[in-house]
């Protein structure tokens, strides 16, 4: 492939359930995330308000990331800013038909979370709404 290109997408949406932290059989920490994002619109012919839900699927990679920010301060309905790099996998159901998930993965320096809503938690602070302390870690310019 000759040329640039480009894989991020960015998303604003809310957590449609609370997030599913498991170790992976290396010891890695992994992260699952459902997001929903909708757009609403009103039918011109008709007057009457229209929404569309679209559901995400997000893998977080990244340690510091799930210890310091998701497992505290994310919870159903969470709202959340994410930014990362759509991956799509080929998996096996019970049947052996190939199916296929793409995903949003973020992983340590390909990725950002920041967190739109006040943390529910006695261990809130107030500059983590929106700020550094709910994002990936990025590396310094030089």
């Amino acid at each position: 492939m000759s040329g640039t290109s480009l894989n991020r997408v960015q998303i604003i949406g809310n957590l449609g359930a609370d997030p599913e932290i498991r170790t992976l059989p290396g010891g890695t920490l992994v992260a699952n995330l459902s997001v929903a994002t909708a757009d609403s619109w009103t039918n011109k012919e008709t007057g009457e308000k229209q929404e569309k839900t679209q559901w995400h699927r997000v893998v977080i990679f990244n340690e510091p990331l799930i210890t310091n920010v998701v497992e505290k301060f994310m919870h159903k309905g969470s709202r959340v800013f994410l930014e990362g790099q759509l991956e799509t996998r080929k998996w096996q159901d019970r049947e052996g038909t190939d199916r296929y998930s793409t995903e949003i993965l973020l992983r340590p320096f390909r990725g950002e979370l920041t967190l739109l809503d006040a943390p529910k938690t006695s261990e809130s602070s107030p500059n983590l709404r929106g700020a550094s302390a709910g994002k990936a870690a990025r590396p310094e310019p030089a």
